[in-house]
């Protein structure tokens, strides 16, 4: 699962880092180049549904657990 969540988060990264080379240099009149861009932030979104996902679905199979801060009384 660890191998799962990190492959995801670099594949955010590297769409969010295509997005911007799309953006500066990509080849093409503007409206391929806007194309493009859309295309690789509509991925990144789809890397971070598919991320919130895997770590819910984690949550629930009970692979990983909640810590949260210890309660005190005052």
């Amino acid at each position: 699962m660890k191998f799962l969540v990190a492959l995801a988060f670099l594949a955010i990264l590297a769409s969010l880092g295509s997005a911007l080379f799309f953006m500066m240099r990509g080849k093409g009149d503007d409206q391929t180049r806007g194309k493009r861009m859309a295309w690789a932030l509509t991925a990144r979104v789809a890397f971070s549904i598919l991320l919130f996902l895997c770590v819910l679905l984690a949550w629930k199979l009970g692979y990983i657990h909640p810590t949260g801060l210890p309660v005190t009384s005052n």
